[in-house]
């Protein structure tokens, strides 16, 4: 069956379908996240327990907010001493890896999850994003899939990021710029 464009219907509801187990863990999360978003301000090992009951891999010394949004946080890796801020988004539909002292500020957004747009019927794809250690994504960045951000890079406020990020740069501005080393 196609639609008006002449896109197969039946071939695009296939490829937003989520596997059994994926399906599973959805409801799971579901049913945890109140537990996690409700969860007081210094709670961070409650919040690291519920994630790592879920499937992420979380270090020592992780804080994670509870206002921040996650999606499928099997698909994390949270490295020893990172930070996730108020209302950064981790749409973790592919992994996501939070380098060691990393830091992730408020209203950041992580997109590991994306559509082949060569296809007609744009399958989900869901490529890695990597904070390297000691990165900081400022607040209200956006970081999309496919991007490793280098160790000690800064991504300022408000940027776009679509594209690596060489270790030790600071980046601005959409799209997103080198201004400086911090070499």
């Amino acid at each position: 069956m196609t639609d008006n464009a002449g896109i197969d219907i039946d071939a695009n509801r296939g490829a937003r379908k989520w596997s059994g187990r994926e399906q599973i863990g959805r409801i799971l999360w579901g049913v945890a996240t109140p537990l996690f978003r409700l969860s007081l301000r210094p709670l961070w090992g409650w919040r690291r327990i519920l994630l790592r009951a879920l499937g992420a891999k979380v270090g020592r010394d992780v804080h994670v907010y509870p206002t921040a949004r996650i999606t499928m946080p099997w698909n994390l890796t949270l490295n020893e001493g990172c930070a996730v801020g108020d209302r950064a988004i981790l749409y973790a539909l592919g992994p996501i890896t939070i380098g060691e002292r990393a830091t992730v500020s408020q209203g950041a957004h992580l997109c590991a999850g994306t559509h082949d747009l060569s296809r007609p019927d744009r399958p989900l794809v869901k490529p890695p994003i990597v904070i390297g250690p000691d990165a900081w994504v400022a607040a209200d960045a956006f970081v999309g899939p496919s991007v490793t951000i280098g160790e000690g890079a800064v991504v300022g406020a408000c940027a776009v990021v679509m594209k690596d990020i060489e270790p030790g740069h600071v980046v601005v501005g959409n799209p997103a710029k080198s201004i400086r080393s911090l070499d």
